[in-house]
């Protein structure tokens, strides 16, 4: 026989499902039981915190999501089969781990390699257009770590985890640089393009890269990056 057609929007279907009252208590069950099981599991694993979780770490979490949310309520999984996705899950993740320590090359085949975006000041272009990485998250990155200016970073490093480890100069050698305080988005700075004519005496940083460059006659082409739009340089704020 078929089944009953649907009949929308009936209230006891939708709070309730069609089961029995008795398995809200089964759900009950089901979740502290399996949230106890993977707690355990995940203790052994020794997971870190989320916002230090690799990419094989993340990956254990999004598997073990499917498994432990499917025995939470659908009764017709049985808890059996979910421990055992759960324990094959954790497993291979414990074996994973065991081969990444004990191989470099392996390690950063799946994890990947810190990449040096900024040095001295200067952003290599190519390595974010690699990674696709915008400015606009390198600026922000940069500003989240107390940086007003690209002269005041000696060094600027993209992480396996996703994050940028920022070091600074502790002293500035005064040379003009790319401003990105406030955000362009914010107050966009003044232009000067490729071309066009820069004010005499002053100085411009590329808008790409920060290569920096006193004004002339006809502003060029970057010759680092080939950048073609030019910010005024901003000066260190003790000089």
């Amino acid at each position: 026989m078929g089944q009953e057609p649907v009949v929308a929007f009936d209230v006891g279907r939708m709070l309730f499902g069609d089961e029995p009252p008795l398995f809200l208590l089964e759900i009950a069950f089901r979740t502290i039981f399996i949230y106890v099981y993977t707690l355990v599991l995940i203790r052994w694993v020794g997971s870190r915190s989320i916002a230090q979780l690799s990419l094989v770490e993340f990956l254990l979490v999004i598997a073990l999501g499917s498994a432990v949310g499917d025995a939470m309520f659908y009764p017709d999984v049985p808890l059996v089969h979910c421990m055992v996705v759960i324990t094959v899950v954790i497993c291979l993740d414990k074996l994973l781990g065991f081969l990444l320590s004990r191989s470099p090359a392996m390690e950063d085949a799946i994890e990947g390699r810190s990449v040096e975006f900024v040095r001295d000041g200067i952003i290599d272009c190519a390595r974010m257009r690699k990674l696709n990485f915008g400015h606009d998250e390198l600026f922000e990155q940069l500003r989240l770590s107390g940086v007003s200016r690209l002269g005041q970073v000696r060094a600027a490093y993209l992480e396996t985890n996703g994050k940028l480890s920022v070091f600074t100069r502790k002293s500035e050698d005064g040379r003009p640089s790319l401003s990105i305080d406030p955000p362009w988005d914010v107050a966009e700075p003044l232009k000067r393009k490729a071309g066009q004519a820069g004010d005499p005496g002053a100085v411009y940083a590329c808008a790409s890269c920060g290569t920096v460059a006193g004004g002339r006659a006809e502003l060029p082409a970057c010759p680092n990056c080939g950048g073609r739009v030019w910010h005024p340089a901003s000066e260190p704020e003790h000089a």
